[in-house]
């Protein structure tokens, strides 16, 4: 990978017109969303169709399982362009997004040579090809021609000095490789990132993205989106299921259950033969929409039958 011109652009032009011509409205996004099976409404239609054609950071917050990551990885679908994801936690580093050395693969490579009775110069051992492209990295260097999706996953969860490290570089859309030089984006890449709130972001992180909360769908939207992920259930059973989840929304859970959560118990119950919820089949599957035992007492108290909908018509 040779270092690039730092005052290339090559190409960027052409990029924007294949972008506008691919997505030359918000209704052409949603549209294209929906043929990759994800349904979106018109506030995140608008954020995302902002984020493409501005080429400006979004950052989408939410509770857990409402479709933030779904996002990210649909928008890459309907580009037919990579997804580089990047997921946070505590303690990451900028190794953990940007480069690392294959010293496995340097440390053969000295062997090979002492063995061949060769000299290996220092130069040698930091060629691209023991480079080791993180996500970060792997997306400013993408080729195109489009540009890649960059999910930077539960931002919220890293340092508040990693996020402002990770947020200069894309702002540059350059890194510096000092044995290689400068890696200078000629696609920037279409940024999101994602938030749980578990903390909040810096000010200057926020001032610079786009913005977009991510409502709990209703349970229309959620049946919709489980006939999608799950074909071949059964109506009833998606219908059961769904408000089923509406219910446990309702309660006082310490991890209500999502989109996920609902796509499994209906995938888990149309494995069981189940075409209909009923007190015997919740008893049976409650591990597959609630994953916490505090959760589990409290749904239990309440009963199988009133999470099956005991007295539905």
């Amino acid at each position: 990978m040779p270092p690039s011109d730092p005052g290339s652009g090559a190409g960027t032009g052409e990029r924007d017109d294949d972008v506008a011509q691919l997505l030359p409205d918000i209704a052409a996004l949603a549209a294209g969303l929906d043929a990759v099976d994800y349904l979106t409404d018109l506030g995140l239609a608008t954020a995302l169709f902002l984020a493409v054609r501005l080429r400006q950071p979004l950052l989408l917050e939410g509770e857990p399982g409402v479709g933030k990551t779904a996002a990210a990885q649909a928008l890459a679908r309907l580009l037919q362009t990579p997804l580089f994801r990047l997921q946070c936690y505590e303690g990451i580093d900028a190794a953990e997004a940007l480069y690392e050395w294959d010293h496995p693969r340097q440390l053969l490579a000295v062997r090979l040579a002492e063995a061949r009775h060769a000299e290996v110069a220092e130069a040698d051992l930091y060629g691209p090809q023991y480079l080791l492209r993180r996500p970060l990295l792997a997306a400013i260097a993408h080729p195109g021609p489009r540009p890649a999706v960059l999910l930077l996953d539960e931002i919220d969860r890293a340092d508040a000095e990693f996020e402002a490290f990770t947020f200069q570089a894309l702002a540059e859309a350059a890194v510096s490789i000092p044995e290689l030089g400068t890696v200078r984006a000629t696609h920037p890449p279409v940024v999101v990132l994602t938030s749980n709130r578990t903390r909040d972001l810096h000010d200057a992180l926020t001032r610079r993205c786009l913005y977009h909360w991510i409502d709990h769908p209703a349970p229309e939207r959620v049946a919709e989106i489980v006939r999608r992920r799950v074909p071949g259930s059964d109506e009833p059973l998606v219908h059961d299921a769904t408000a089923a989840i509406g219910r446990l929304r309702a309660l006082d859970l310490v991890k209500p259950p999502g989109i996920a959560e609902a796509i499994d118990w209906v995938t888990a119950l149309s494995l069981l033969g189940v075409r209909r919820l009923d007190p015997a089949a919740v008893a049976a599957t409650w591990g597959a929409v609630l994953k916490n035992r505090d959760d589990l007492d409290v749904a239990a108290d309440r009963g199988a039958a009133w999470l099956a909908g005991a007295g539905r018509g």
